[in-house]
């Protein structure tokens, strides 16, 4: 494969399993790129661009492929470019694209994907989100039928009357009402079941937030290998909430964070442990972005260290045993 150098340590399923998904990320593309066809300034187009490529060019150097990590690399900063100026018309941004789809394909030694026909821009209402399926407005309830007056009650018969000469009979009075007897009482509610505790040897040693599957895959490969205890989230919010409830049971789990999450970024997320259970969790941000600023904002915030991606597995997995003090 051109421009494949497969890493040592990588077992031929896991790449071969990449390698497939990138395919279906090749056609992904390919069909983004004729969306900008059609329109050079559709933003979701260009926001899924950059997005994708900036995905590649964490995981594809992880695989091996470095000369794809550089060029989606490019791919990731021209997309952001186009999306701050979408308007710019200057630019003819589809050539580009079908470019950088054709030699990405190239670079993983794949077929390159036929590129679909052009569509039109996409509807206005908002595409349903991943996961579930558009509902359909539910029918108006018919208006409940009028209910029929009840007829007015019959007079009943009249009380018979005294004969003449004798005094009518008062009708005798009604017993005494009996007090109702006490309900009985009801049993006292138990108190609430304590919150089932974590034994500290099922507590995760590990616990990464990573949202490109590529790279969550390989490292679920490595520490799996490595017989390390780990959690694995792929959504920012869902990974904040179980953060914030984990019992660590005294113990100071190593939390490898993705920088650039979707909906909830990890320098948030970081935020939100510090304020809520500071000390808990020791944190290695991991990200495309290993400028000198970028690291330095982490750690000046209280991370212990920083893992640039693309990464090496031997040389994460080497790092990660020295912080986790294996």
């Amino acid at each position: 494969m051109t421009g494949q150098a497969t890493p040592p340590e990588l077992p031929p399923g896991l790449l071969q399993e990449y390698l497939a998904g990138m395919r279906t990320e090749l056609a992904t593309l390919a069909a983004i790129a004729e969306r900008l066809a059609v329109a050079k300034n559709d933003r979701a187009a260009l926001q899924a661009l950059r997005r994708a490529a900036h995905q590649i060019h964490g995981s594809a150097g992880s695989f091996g492929f470095m000369e794809a990590s550089r060029l989606a690399a490019g791919m990731e900063a021209t997309a952001k470019d186009w999306a701050d100026w979408p308007d710019d018309p200057e630019v003819e941004r589809a050539p580009l694209a079908r470019w950088f789809v054709a030699r990405l394909a190239e670079l993983l030694g794949l077929a390159l994907p036929r590129m679909p026909a052009a569509v039109g821009p996409p509807a206005t209402s908002p595409p349903p989100r991943v996961g579930t399926t558009p509902r359909s407005p539910a029918p108006l309830a018919k208006p409940a039928p009028q209910a029929k007056p009840a007829p007015p009650a019959k007079p009943g018969p009249p009380a018979p009357r005294a004969p003449p000469g004798q005094p009518s009979r008062k009708p005798a009075p009604p017993p005494p009402a009996q007090p109702a007897p006490p309900p009985p009482a009801q049993p006292a509610s138990p108190p609430p079941a304590a919150r089932p505790q974590v034994a500290p040897r099922q507590v995760p040693e590990v616990i990464y937030v990573e949202d490109d599957a590529a790279l969550a895959g390989l490292l679920e490969y490595g520490l799996r290998a490595h017989g390390y205890r780990f959690a694995a989230y792929r959504n920012g919010r869902e990974a904040l909430r179980e953060l914030l409830a984990l019992d660590v049971q005294g113990t100071h789990p190593l939390l490898l964070l993705d920088v650039d999450l979707p909906a909830l970024d990890g320098y948030s997320i970081f935020d939100a442990l510090q304020r809520e259970r500071p000390g808990t969790y020791r944190v290695v941000f991991t990200t495309v972005h290993g400028t000198e600023e970028e690291q330095l904002r982490g750690l000046e915030a209280g991370a212990l260290d920083y893992l640039v991606k693309p990464m090496s597995l031997r040389v994460a997995l080497e790092k990660i045993k020295r912080w986790v003090g294996r």
